[in-house]
């Protein structure tokens, strides 16, 4: 079964209110947009915004010298990215940023609304559109082991489950595989499938029938997922729905499509080109590494 784009209220929820920004109050102005995650898994959010925004001059960062995100410790985590969105926003200038990673947004959105005067749009688990739209009332959450354990991330099981079992499933090594992919190294189908196996759960005369991707590297691997799932299922990308909040806060396209290549930063060791242009459709500049950024060494 095709993967869905449900909208998603755990998206919203976690978004900055409907207020003007500075686009807004200057009409027929382009924004500059910064998308931001720890590694390429946000280019699945940052190609729907493209499409939504192709006007816009564009920014993806990724802070790969601490991908990932989910082995940090939730005080580790909330200061490097607080250090590096900091600078990123400091370089960049944007007029709102998209934080493209479920991780980081059930954790730190707090505290960057509070460090900066600009829309920040999150990335939560569509736990309220999988269980709505689930028949069998089993849904699956596909995500990172620091999503799986978030307080938020089980408020929200309680909060829209109903009635659903919803299965919590962490994953340690599937974002690492999607980057892996994503670079042409080979990754093998049963390395994938046993990742996403536990998803799989039929009991009761029920199975699965509804995996949520709460790790925005799942969807870049969601046509292996297709192939390797034991039985079909819908696939719930919450891309396309971050893309229409992106609308929703700044408007739509104000001008014709811009032709400047994508800024592509990174904290550690630079993108490739040829592949961050198969994924989103669009020309980049000359990679850059974030020169302010610090070294990152994880705690032992």
């Amino acid at each position: 079964m095709a993967h869905a784009a449900i909208e998603s209220s755990a998206v919203t929820s976690l978004a900055a209110p409907l207020t003007a920004t500075a686009t807004a109050s200057h009409p027929g102005v382009a924004p500059t947009i910064l998308v931001f995650d720890s590694g390429v898994g946000g280019l699945s959010v940052f190609r729907e915004v493209a499409k939504a925004r192709p006007d816009a001059r564009l920014v993806y960062a990724a802070d790969d010298a601490a991908f990932p995100y989910g082995a940090l410790t939730d005080d580790v985590m909330l200061e490097r990215v607080g250090h590096v969105v900091d600078r990123l926003i400091a370089d960049v200038s944007p007029d709102l940023v998209v934080i493209a990673c479920n991780t980081i947004s059930t954790l730190a959105l707090p505290s960057l609304r509070a460090r900066h005067a600009l829309p920040f749009i999150g990335t939560v688990p569509a736990i309220k559109p999988a269980c709505m739209a689930s028949r069998t009332k089993r849904v699956s959450v596909l995500a990172t082991p620091g999503t799986v354990r978030r307080d938020y991330t089980a408020g929200l099981v309680r909060e829209f489950a109903q009635g659903c079992d919803v299965a919590l499933v962490p994953s340690d090594r599937l974002a690492g595989l999607a980057e892996a992919a994503i670079s042409g190294d080979p990754v093998d189908d049963e390395d994938i499938a046993a990742e996403i196996a536990p998803c799989f759960v039929s009991a009761g005369g029920r199975r699965t029938d509804t995996v949520v991707l709460a790790c925005t590297h799942y969807p870049l691997l969601v046509d292996r997922f297709e192939r390797l799932a034991p039985w079909p299922v819908t696939w719930i990308d919450p891309a396309p729905a971050i893309a229409r909040r992106v609308t929703q806060l700044i408007g739509p396209a104000v001008a014709p499509p811009d032709t400047a290549p994508v800024r592509l930063i990174s904290t550690l060791r630079p993108f490739e080109p040829e592949r961050v242009t198969a994924i989103v459709g669009r020309t980049v500049a000359d990679p850059e590494v974030l020169a302010s950024a610090r070294p990152f060494a994880s705690p032992s």
